[in-house]
C-alpha cells in the first residue's frame, strides 16, 4: 500500500479513537466510533484474498450495527431526558443498550461470535491493531457511563472469561486462539469496571502489552496454526525460551506480569462482597491456561515431523520486529515486582 495513503489510515484511527475517548457528548463519540472502523477497513482489504474480504465484510455489518444502536440509544436517552453528555445518563433503558452497543464493538460475550471469524481472515499485522487499538474507544466510553447496571456487567464479564476460556481449547489457529484469549481478558476488566475503573486500566494496559508480544512472537516466525509452532526453535531458540513465558504472563500465572492485574482484580471483587464472582472468574480463568500451555508445549518440547521429500521451511533473518518484540516480553514477563508502584501510579 502507499505509505502516505497508510499514513492517513493511520491517522485516521488515531483521530477516531481521540475523538471518541475525549468527547463527553454522545454524537462526537458515535463520529469517533466511525471515523476509526471506517480508517481500519482498509487496512483490512489490503490483502486481496476472499478470506480477508469476508472477513472486512463480517466487521463491517457488527460495527455499522453496533453504531446503529449506540445511535438510537443515545437519541432514545436524549428523548427521555434532554441530556445528551455521557456523564448524565440516568434512565437505565438507553444505558443499558449503550453498554450492549459497546459490547459488541468489543466482542464481549455473548455479542463475540464475530471476533474470531473476523480475526481468522486478517493478516497478523492487522489483527494486532483490531486486538489492541480498537479496543481502546469502546473502553473509555464504558469507563464514562456513570450508572451502568452492575450485574449487567458483571453477566457481561463472566461469560467472556467463560466463552474466552472454552472457545479457545478446540482450535488449531494461533489467530483464532488470540481472539479467545482477547474475550477471556476483555472479561476480566469489564467484571471490575463499576468497582474500580483504574484496575480496569490497569488490566487493559497489560492486556495490550502481552497481546502486543504475542503478536509479535507469531509475526517474526510467520506462523498461523499450532504445528507451524514446532519449527520455532530452529529460527530463534532464545524467542522459544522466553516464549513459554510469555504465554504463562497471558494466563495469570506469578510471577509473570499477567498476575498482577488478576490477583488485583480478585482482591477488590472479595472487597465488594462478590465471592462468588471472584471465584468464577478465577476457575473460568485455568480454561485459558490450558490453551496457553498448549503452545507452549508445542513451541517448546515438540519437533515438527519432517522427511527427506519435504521442504525445510526457511527464510532471510528479519530485523524489523525485534525492538518491540523485545519490549513487549520483557514488560510481559517482569513487571510483577512493581505492582505497589503501578497500583499507586493508577490511583494517583
Amino acid at each position: 500500500m502507499n505509505p502516505y495513503i497508510l499514513a492517513l489510515l493511520f491517522f485516521g484511527l488515531a483521530l477516531g479513537t481521540g475523538i471518541a475517548a475525549t468527547s463527553s457528548h454522545w454524537l462526537l463519540a458515535w463520529m469517533g466510533l466511525e471515523i476509526n472502523t471506517l480508517a481500519i477497513i482498509p487496512l483490512m482489504t489490503q490483502q486481496h484474498h476472499p478470506r480477508a474480504i469476508e472477513a472486512t465484510t463480517k466487521y463491517f455489518l457488527t460495527q455499522a450495527t453496533a453504531a446503529a444502536t449506540l445511535l438510537f440509544a443515545s437519541v432514545t436517552n436524549a428523548w427521555l431526558t434532554g441530556q445528551w453528555d455521557i456523564q448524565l445518563m440516568t434512565h437505565p433503558v438507553p444505558t443499558t443498550m449503550i453498554i450492549l452497543a459497546l459490547a459488541l464493538k468489543l466482542g464481549l460475550a455473548p455479542l463475540h461470535t464475530w471476533l474470531p471469524e473476523v480475526l481468522q481472515g486478517l493478516t497478523l499485522t492487522t489483527g494486532l491493531i483490531l486486538s489492541t487499538w480498537q479496543k481502546l474507544a469502546p473502553f473509555m466510553l464504558i469507563l464514562q457511563i456513570p450508572n451502568a447496571s452492575q450485574e449487567l456487567l458483571i453477566l457481561l464479564g463472566l461469560a467472556s472469561t467463560l466463552v474466552g476460556g472454552w472457545g479457545g481449547l478446540n482450535q488449531t489457529q494461533l489467530r483464532k486462539i488470540l481472539a479467545y484469549s482477547s474475550i477471556a481478558h476483555l472479561g476480566w476488566m469489564i467484571v471490575i469496571v463499576q468497582f474500580a475503573p483504574s484496575l480496569t486500566l490497569l488490566a487493559l494496559m497489560t492486556y495490550l502489552l502481552m497481546t502486543s508480544s504475542a503478536f509479535l512472537t507469531l509475526m517474526f516466525n510467520n506462523a498461523t496454526n499450532i504445528n507451524s509452532l514446532a519449527m520455532s526453535w530452529t529460527k530463534s531458540p532464545l524467542m522459544v525460551a522466553s516464549a513459554p513465558l510469555l504465554l504463562l504472563s497471558l494466563g495469570g500465572l506469578p510471577p509473570m506480569t499477567g498476575f498482577m492485574p488478576k490477583w488485583l482484580i480478585l482482591q477488590e471483587l472479595t472487597k465488594q462482597q462478590l465471592p462468588l464472582t471472584a471465584t468464577i472468574a478465577a476457575l473460568t480463568a485455568l480454561l485459558s491456561l490450558y490453551f496457553y500451555l498448549r503452545l507452549s508445549y508445542a513451541m517448546t518440547l515438540t519437533v515438527s515431523p519432517n522427511n527427506l521429500a519435504g521442504s525445510i521451511p526457511w527464510r532471510f533473518p528479519s530485523h524489523q520486529y525485534l525492538l518491540p518484540l523485545s519490549v513487549c516480553t520483557l514488560g510481559s514477563i517482569l513487571l510483577l515486582p512493581l505492582t505497589p508502584a503501578i497500583s499507586a501510579l493508577i490511583t494517583v
